[in-house]
C-alpha cells in the first residue's frame, strides 16, 4: 500500500483565460474544481493505474467537507486529521494561447501542535501497512520546516521509503531527512542552489551532490525536454515525444506517482523513468488535473526514449 501525504490540500479551481493580463476583467466559463493539493493529485493517478493508495494530511470546513465527499466518490481511502479552520482555496488561469499557467494559492489554515501530534500517531499507524510513503506540497501553518524531515525519520524508523516532492526551506529539510528520492522540477533546484539559473551540467552536479548527502534518487523534471532520473555515479535521461498540451497543472504529481507504481512493481531503473515521464506527459494532454487515461500512459511508455548520459 502507498501511503500519500498532504499536509496543505486545498479546492482546486482551474479556469480557461486565453489573453490573460493583469490588470483586465476576463469573462470566463465555470471553472474546473478538483479536490487538490499535490498528494490528493498523486492518489487520484495512482487509483488510475491500479493501485490503492491512501491519503493522509489535515482537511476542515466546508472545504473539507467537499474533499472528503470527492474522495468518497473517486473511492479513494483516506485518514486525514479533522481541523477547525477551513481548508484552502487555490486557483488556477490556464491561456492555452500563450501557453501559459498563472496560480493564486491560498496559504492555508493554521495546524496546532496537537493535530501535529494527532497526524504523527496516525501516520505511525499507516507506516504498519505501507510499501512506500509520497509526501508532498506546501506545509500549512504552524507546521515546523523541518516536518518531512520528521516524517523521513519516522519512515526510516519503519523501513520504508519516502518519496518527496516539496520545494523552499521544507525541501531543504527534507533533504536532511535522507527520503529515498526527491522530484524538483528546474526552478526548485535552482532556488536549492541559491542561483537564478541552472546548466544542465550543473543541475547533474546538484542532483549528485543532494544523493552524496543521503538521499538515493533525485528525479528532475526538464518540462517539454524530458527528465534525469540520477544517483550518485548514475544518470539515466529520458526524451519525449511530442503531444498537444491540455493542462500541464498537476502533471509533476502524475509524473511522481507514476515512478511511486513503477517502483512498487519493482521495474529496472530505466523502465520507472519511463512510466514517470509517461505519467506526467499524459496529465498534461488532459484537461482536469491530476488526470490520467491508462492507456495512453503505457503507449507513452513504448514511445519515451531513456538513455545513460555520460
Amino acid at each position: 500500500m502507498i501511503v500519500t501525504v498532504t499536509l496543505n490540500p486545498a479546492v482546486d479551481i482551474s479556469y480557461k483565460v486565453n489573453h490573460f493580463q493583469i490588470g483586465h476583467g476576463h469573462r470566463v466559463e465555470a471553472g474546473r474544481k478538483t479536490a487538490g493539493g499535490k498528494g490528493l493529485n498523486v492518489s487520484r493517478v495512482l487509483k488510475k493505474l491500479g493501485e490503492t493508495p491512501i491519503c493522509t494530511g489535515f482537511l476542515g470546513g466546508h472545504n473539507g467537507e467537499w474533499i472528503e465527499d470527492q474522495l468518497k466518490q473517486e473511492k479513494l481511502d483516506h485518514a486525514f486529521i479533522a481541523i477547525a479552520e477551513e481548508t484552502r482555496t487555490c486557483l488556477a488561469f490556464l491561456d492555452e494561447e500563450q501557453g501559459t499557467q498563472t496560480e493564486l494559492m491560498e496559504r492555508g489554515p493554521v495546524i496546532s501542535a496537537e493535530k501535529q501530534e494527532e497526524f504523527e500517531a496516525i501516520f505511525k499507524e499507516l507506516l504498519g501497512e505501507a510499501s512506500f510513503v509520497i509526501a508532498s506540497g506546501s506545509l500549512a501553518s504552524g507546521i515546523p520546516n523541518t516536518y518531512y524531515r520528521d516524517i523521513c525519520e519516522w519512515a526510516h524508523a519503519a523501513h520504508i521509503p519516502v518519496l518527496l516532492d516539496t520545494s523552499g526551506e521544507a525541501l531543504k529539510e527534507g533533504i536532511a531527512g535522507k527520503p529515498f528520492l526527491i522530484k524538483p522540477n528546474q526552478e526548485e533546484l535552482s532556488q536549492y542552489m541559491n542561483l537564478p539559473q541552472l546548466s544542465f551540467e550543473s543541475q547533474v552536479d546538484a542532483a549528485k551532490a543532494i544523493c552524496a548527502r543521503g538521499v538515493k534518487y533525485v528525479l528532475l523534471s526538464l518540462g517539454k525536454d524530458g527528465a534525469i532520473l540520477v544517483e550518485e555515479g548514475r544518470v539515466l535521461r529520458a526524451e519525449l515525444p511530442a503531444v498537444k498540451v491540455v493542462n500541464p497543472v498537476g502533471s509533476g504529481d502524475s509524473m511522481i506517482a507514476g515512478m511511486a507504481y513503477a517502483l512498487q512493481r519493482g521495474y529496472p531503473l530505466a523502465e520507472c523513468l519511463k512510466w514517470a515521464c509517461a505519467s506526467g506527459t499524459a496529465n498534461a494532454m488532459e484537461p482536469e488535473t491530476g488526470m490520467i487515461q491508462p492507456q495512453i500512459v503505457r503507449e507513452l511508455v513504448a514511445r519515451i526514449n531513456v538513455h545513460e548520459e555520460i
